[in-house]
């Protein structure tokens, strides 16, 4: 079997310094990527007052020590400004960007009738702001070069939510926008993006019991994460579950619904078992033209009659 290795490549990883997106970088670097390590080394609640940018360093310290390249970047991905130094530092170090790797993150705890207005402004403005302030500058220079791998970080809790983490679910859900447009219009780029909904104990399980956990280290998901930044892969558009060994893709699915060529309350409470049933998914694929399917299918039912 060929190793599949990243000779010549560029990959930018943010949140880097840490957890998932070390060994992210650490594999990467280790089958010859050159990678730029963004961390502001902050604490889980992020933030600049807090932060340790010797982080960054430590990790492009073991790359090197191990015979591979990196450079370190402690900007920030929650402002456009900083998402593009994050960016141009890769193009400034190693001349191009091939791999994008959204890592970055922070947790502010709040129950939806409590949470304030800047804590879950400040989750949203890194996870999902940042992943667009990251992207936007790096998506046309991998169009221009016709080639490119993006690799979002959602969450089952952007798929199907959890407690008094609302402004998590939200930065996560907002992601499966993104990455179905980055597909979309990659398309012709040559440019791919998917997401990876990861499970691993790292800083992030502060404060969870976790005595019942079975092996969930943040070196289980890093290959899922390597192939989804490879070459050799062959998806757009989609959510790979990696948690504690498994890996399996998430979907979104509608049933097939029931038609009527016109409803009332009633009617919708009467046919409300029909438009819940399983029995007929449609699992519609965005980068292979799935919301024009969504209407097409939508109207050759109301054409036919149902």
């Amino acid at each position: 079997m060929t190793e599949r290795r990243f000779d010549g490549r560029v990959a930018v990883i943010t949140g880097a310094g840490r957890g998932l997106g070390r060994e992210y970088a650490l594999l990467l670097a280790s089958k010859g990527a050159k990678v730029v390590i963004n961390d502001l080394g902050s604490a889980m609640r992020g933030g600049d007052s807090d932060s340790d940018v010797s982080v960054a360093e430590q990790v492009v310290a073991e790359i090197k020590a191990a015979g591979g390249e990196a450079v370190a970047n402690t900007d920030s991905v929650a402002t456009p400004e900083g998402g593009k130094a994050i960016i141009e530092t890769a193009l400034d170090s190693f001349g191009k960007i091939d791999i994008l790797i959204h890592n970055a993150g922070n947790v502010r705890y709040g129950a939806l009738d409590e949470i304030s207005h800047e804590d879950f402004k400040a989750v949203v403005d890194v996870h999902l702001m940042g992943a667009f302030n990251v992207v936007r500058p790096a998506f046309p220079i991998m169009g221009q070069a016709g080639y490119g791998r993006i690799v979002l970080t959602g969450s089952i809790g952007g798929i199907y939510g959890t407690n008094a983490v609302v402004n998590y679910g939200v930065s996560k859900a907002g992601m499966i926008g993104l990455n179905n447009v980055i597909a979309i219009e990659g398309a012709e780029k040559g440019v791919k993006s998917n997401i990876i909904l990861p499970g691993a104990v790292t800083r992030m399980a502060e404060g969870l019991d976790i005595t019942q956990y079975p092996p969930m280290g943040p070196d289980l998901v890093a290959p899922v994460v390597g192939w989804l930044s490879h070459e050799s892969c062959s998806v757009s558009g989609e959510l790979y579950v990696s948690m504690a060994g498994r890996v399996a893709r998430a979907l979104i699915a509608e049933t097939r619904g029931v038609y009527r060529p016109s409803w009332s309350i009633d009617d919708v409470a009467d046919n409300i078992d029909g438009i819940r049933s399983q029995d007929d998914l449609w699992t519609l694929h965005p980068a292979e033209g799935g919301y024009f399917d969504h209407m097409g299918r939508s109207f050759e039912m109301a054409r036919a009659g149902g």
